[in-house]
């Protein structure tokens, strides 16, 4: 069985530690655990890795988050992988720092890389890990915010936040969803 694992985020080093990057990073974490590495391929950082017999597809698109649809579509079609094998891994502000939760489908919530795969691959129907950023930001201050770095005292707790975000990635793979959610949601 194979999986498409999207990590959400913009390309470019402006932009590497930055909120709404948290996808690239926590997907970058996985090819390394796993010890792969990333081509530059159409419209995607891609990696091939296997975990306990589970052949994943790790992308990072390069079609800025905006457009992110285009090149979720184009891998969920060149690979043959089914929406339900396609976890996508997403900044989330309304969760704070620190929460992580599965999802299996639910609306886009205003994240403009989940707009765009919703609008180019079937709708909302596909499993996402939320990754709480909060929403410590002024009115008019949501895209400043998500594109700002971590604060200096939240850097610490993002390796273990990270670190658990692969975990949940390594039990969807291989224990489902259902037992994924139980284990991990909190």
């Amino acid at each position: 069985m194979k999986y498409l694992i999207v990590g959400l985020g913009n390309i470019g080093p402006e932009y590497t530690y930055t909120r709404h990057n948290i996808g690239f990073l926590i997907a970058d974490k996985l090819v390394k655990n796993l010890e792969g590495s990333y081509s530059n391929s159409k419209l995607a950082y891609h990696a091939e890795v296997s975990y306990n017999g589970k052949k994943l597809h790790v992308i990072k698109p390069t079609t800025f988050m905006n457009l992110s649809g285009k090149s979720v579509n184009y891998w969920m079609h060149e690979l043959q992988i089914p929406i339900e094998n396609v976890l996508v891994l997403v900044d989330d502000l309304a969760l704070p720092l620190g929460k992580l939760r599965l999802k299996l489908q639910g609306s886009s919530a205003g994240h403009n890389g989940l707009k765009s795969i919703e609008g180019l691959c079937g709708g909302q129907a596909y499993p996402r890990i939320r990754f709480g950023i909060s929403d410590n930001f002024g009115r008019g201050g949501q895209a400043d915010y998500v594109l700002s770095n971590f604060d200096r005292d939240e850097i610490p707790e993002l390796p273990a936040l990270i670190d658990r975000s692969v975990e949940i990635i390594k039990s969807f793979v291989t224990a489902g969803p259902a037992k994924t959610m139980t284990a991990f949601n909190q």
